[in-house]
């Protein structure tokens, strides 16, 4: 977890355009809020630790630069498992909960396709079949909805949509922060990169 005071840049991807490495985002770091969060995790029973160098990855400025391009709100990053499991994600999110009633506002950055091999029409079929039981899953009550996705391997076209799941897990811990709360859709694109369905929902 970082908990820089001010964050530098890290260009995390290659094989992308020279002036997408030149990408800055000032926002400051949250050390603070970063100790508070470290500290509901370690209640939890959960490993934790605080990294004063990281900076911004591509997964919290691209977003970010969209929502708030003022860059003038406090943010940090809570690093994903390395063995990507639903539970210990979802147990994260079930740990920093307390947050969203603090005034955080809790983000689960990533994409709900993610195949870098196979974008364009390709991707058609695969992505609207997972999204289709993403959609579906997303309306179901709390408990039912958390139960389900633990198994999302076992959706429509799930591996090929998602042969590792980093950019899925994110999700989970958004979910379990507000997990029985419902989930409202606020975006749905049926042709990003040529072909892909995609969703985004808000939960709460």
């Amino acid at each position: 977890m970082m908990s820089v005071v001010h964050p530098g840049m890290l260009h995390d991807y290659g094989g992308f355009p020279p002036e997408t490495y030149k990408i800055t985002y000032p926002a400051p770091g949250a050390p603070d809020l970063a100790q508070r969060t470290a500290d509901l995790i370690k209640s939890a029973g959960l490993p934790t630790h605080l990294d004063p160098k990281r900076g911004f990855d591509h997964g919290t400025f691209a977003p970010a630069y969209v929502m708030y391009p003022n860059a003038e709100l406090p943010i940090f990053q809570i690093s994903l498992q390395h063995s990507y499991d639903p539970a210990a994600h979802f147990a994260l999110g079930r740990a920093i909960a307390p947050l969203r009633y603090e005034g955080v506002l809790i983000v689960g950055s990533r994409l709900s396709y993610h195949n870098l091999r196979l974008f364009g029409p390709g991707a058609k079929a695969p992505s609207a079949a997972f999204d289709a039981w993403l959609s579906a899953t997303m309306a179901l009550p709390g408990d039912q909805r958390s139960n389900t996705l633990l198994d999302w391997d076992k959706a429509p076209s799930a591996r090929i949509c998602h042969p590792k799941e980093d950019h899925l897990v994110p999700l989970f811990a958004a979910l379990g922060a507000a997990e029985f709360e419902p989930a409202t859709l606020t975006y749905h694109d049926k042709n990003i990169f040529g072909g892909v369905t995609a969703s985004s929902y808000r939960i709460g």
